[in-house]
């Protein structure tokens, strides 16, 4: 049950962790990276396309209405479709794209902005004009198109003519592989003319990648809407300008959003049925699972640099570990919704002093088991980031007194978590603003 109260300043919820272990069914939501792969193939797309099991929240509402902005029909019939009708083409929106704090978002629309014969003026809020953006501005600039980002962040303005002109880039992806997944998508959409026949060859600098699963992601996506692309190399990838067919496309469950759930189960010794197996997620995330199911005996060194939105989950369950964790390969946090990396640390000590810190980029967490069931209170800065949220409400299952601030950012990916969890049992109380 939830009670709602009205005593505080700011909105948060405190929850009362269960005398019980929590069991019972929970359908994830969509994949946010899933869907917002496949909203942009499908608005590149001549035809209609149905986009089915896919994830509805903030990041995919900002990226259906740019489509609908630049001139792609977007329609929602339920709450886990929508049925996408493209030309093939993107028009230049009469104002500026505004995409909220949507990583996903911006990047792609970024590259894909080439594509549109006109200008459009990619922007964010407060917190996306922080997150860099420059390695692939530079990139889309050594291809010939004309774009500018004063401060490296959005807003990035694109001058695009309905084509990539160059046939090889070098992209610098160690912040993030959202730059690979942008070209890739970006450079299969633009149709073939009499002079562009050849693919454009796509190069990694460097051997460093943040979440290479996630490029496995964006290449799956594009084959599904007719993309010829070949990777010619673990750093090259070969994309010929096809344009995309339009096509009918299931969206799997949200791996990221699962690990919150297998964390539940191994906190209370409960089981919940996800409604999906494990060994069909194909997210990064997923690898998590197997991580996951060796607590209270985790291991000493976690290298979260390929399940990166895993690491907040992971961390706080390390609270209750047996002993020390170490959080390395996760510098790409510090760059995500807020610096993840510092908000952990801030939170995981905000509940008991020392219980964790930082070396350089690392995560030490200090563990100590002897918290399950104690009465810690604590107010938890959630720094507007879902999975902020999300993660530090697992510590509420084992503590009592900790209050989440900003609940409602987790709209950004997964709506309807708290419903979620009271639907296990889980009673918390409501603190309006």
């Amino acid at each position: 049950m939830i009670h709602a109260q009205k005593t505080s300043t700011q909105k948060s919820v405190t929850i009362t962790p269960p005398s019980h272990p929590l069991e019972g069914a929970v359908s994830p939501p969509g994949s946010k990276s899933i869907t917002n792969r496949a909203l942009l193939l499908a608005g590149l797309a001549n035809g209609t396309s149905r986009l089915t099991g896919a994830l509805r929240s903030d990041d995919t509402r900002y990226m259906a209405e740019a489509l609908r902005a630049m001139g792609v029909e977007v329609r929602e019939p339920d709450p886990t479709t929508f049925v996408v009708t493209g030309t093939g083409r993107l028009t230049a929106p009469s104002e500026p794209l505004f995409l909220g704090n949507a990583g996903t978002a911006t990047r792609f629309l970024t590259a894909a902005a080439a594509l549109v014969d006109g200008t459009v003026v990619v922007d964010g809020d407060q917190h996306m004009r922080k997150r860099p953006i420059a390695p692939l501005v530079e990139a889309l600039r050594s291809l010939g198109v004309v774009l500018s980002a004063e401060t490296g962040c959005p807003p990035v303005t694109v001058t695009g003519t309905g084509r990539i002109p160059g046939r090889r880039v070098e992209i610098d992806a160690g912040l993030s592989s959202q730059y690979v997944s942008a070209l890739l998508m970006a450079a299969a959409g633009a149709a073939p003319s009499d002079d562009i026949v050849e693919p454009l060859e796509i190069v990694l600098a460097g051997d460093e990648i943040g979440a290479r699963g996630y490029i496995d992601l964006t290449l799956a996506a594009m084959r599904a809407f007719g993309a010829r692309v070949e990777q010619a190399s673990s750093s090259v990838w070969r994309v010929w300008p096809t344009g995309y067919t339009a096509t009918d496309f299931r969206i799997e469950p949200d791996a990221s959003a699962a690990t919150y759930l297998w964390a539940m189960e191994k906190l209370t010794g409960g089981r919940i049925d996800l409604g999906v197996p494990t060994a069909d997620f194909s997210q990064p995330d997923a690898r998590a699972y197997d991580v996951i199911a060796q607590f209270p005996h985790l291991p000493a060194v976690i290298d979260g640099s390929q399940m990166q939105d895993a690491v907040p989950t992971l961390a706080v369950l390390a609270a209750f570990n047996e002993t020390p964790v170490r959080f390395t390969g996760i510098a790409n946090l510090r760059v995500k919704e807020c610096d993840r990396v510092r908000a952990l640390s801030l939170g995981l000590t905000n509940i008991r002093a020392g219980l964790a810190s930082e070396e350089g980029d690392d995560l030490l967490v200090a563990s100590d088991p002897g918290l399950a069931g104690q009465t810690l209170p604590a107010e938890i800065d959630t720094f507007a980031d879902h999975r902020i949220a999300m993660s530090f409400a697992l510590v509420g299952l084992k503590i009592g007194g900790i209050a989440i601030l900003d609940p409602d950012c987790v709209g950004k990916t997964y709506p309807d978590y708290w419903d979620a969890l009271a639907s296990l049992g889980v009673d918390m109380t409501v603190r309006s603003a």
